[in-house]
């Protein structure tokens, strides 16, 4: 399941750190369905759009990727995919039957996980029901070729994304990833469902970041978020991955610093 020779991706180990360029307007925090917010991008604004749970839409200069796609959400309003970043396996991140409706022919999908390496059944399950997907390791970057005429590569780096609360874990070790995406000179960490890891504290130069809190069970509550937060320092942060539960502490933690944080609803009703 590991294509990487395919047209669209170029693989290499190391990191390409470009200057960071987003510049950021103050808005209030919003707790809206789908709002779009955009940054100024080389040659083009990007443009983020906020799902359910984890999913991100992510556009620039007529290209679109989608970020752990989930039915839940209402889809009918996305753009349709040249790339798809999944960071885990269970299905509120790994809806296969959606990535086919999302997907342009020729695009790239990458996932965490060959099949045979997946936490369980259903995971392994999952991969199998998206063939052609590009395995990501932990620490791997790639260069991949959008589809659409005339936008430059984006660079693709996988973090490693994981519990460090000792016993048994929701995310072990190397199961899942967390992307940075690197596009118009802008660099966007979709950091997956992760506590803040050596190797999340390592990532540099992030200009938007996508920060989880793991509640209920426990694993990057508010304010240990807004600690990591603050250690990554982004010019903008949104908190996701919170499953409904209250997110106060987080805000109010970053509340008066040079960190903006948006508020946006993860989590709408269940898409009929």
């Amino acid at each position: 399941m590991r294509p990487i020779g395919s047209r669209n991706c170029r693989r290499q180990r190391g990191l390409m750190r470009p200057a960071a360029t987003a510049l950021v307007l103050l808005l209030a925090p919003a707790s809206l369905v789908g709002q779009t917010d955009e940054y100024p991008g080389v040659g083009g604004p990007i443009r983020i759009t906020p799902f359910v749970g984890a999913s991100v839409q992510i556009e620039y200069l007529g290209a679109v990727i989608h970020v752990d796609p989930w039915s839940r959400a209402d889809y009918s309003g996305a753009r349709p995919a040249d790339l798809i970043l999944i960071t885990d396996t269970p299905a509120d991140h790994l809806d296969p039957d959606l990535i086919a409706e999302l997907l342009k022919p020729n695009a790239t999908v990458i996932v965490p996980s060959t099949p045979a390496n997946a936490r369980d059944e259903g995971g392994a399950t999952r991969l199998r029901a998206v063939p052609g997907a590009v395995v990501m390791d932990n620490g791997e970057l790639l260069f991949v070729s959008l589809a659409t005429s005339g936008t430059p590569s984006v660079t693709v780096e996988a973090i490693a994304m994981y519990d460090l609360i000792p016993g048994q874990p929701f995310h072990a070790r190397g199961e899942g990833n967390g992307y940075v995406v690197t596009l118009g000179g802008t660099r966007i960490y979709l950091s997956g469902v992760t506590e803040c890891t050596p190797e999340m504290q390592a990532v540099e130069d992030v200009d938007i970041l996508f920060v989880p809190m793991n509640l209920p069970n426990g694993r990057m509550p508010p304010v240990s978020a807004a600690e990591c937060t603050r250690l990554l320092s982004p010019a903008v942060v949104y908190p996701y991955h919170y499953r409904e539960q209250p997110i106060d502490a987080f805000v109010e933690a970053l509340r008066g610093g040079p960190i903006e944080v948006r508020v946006r609803d993860w989590y709408p009703e269940a898409n009929p």
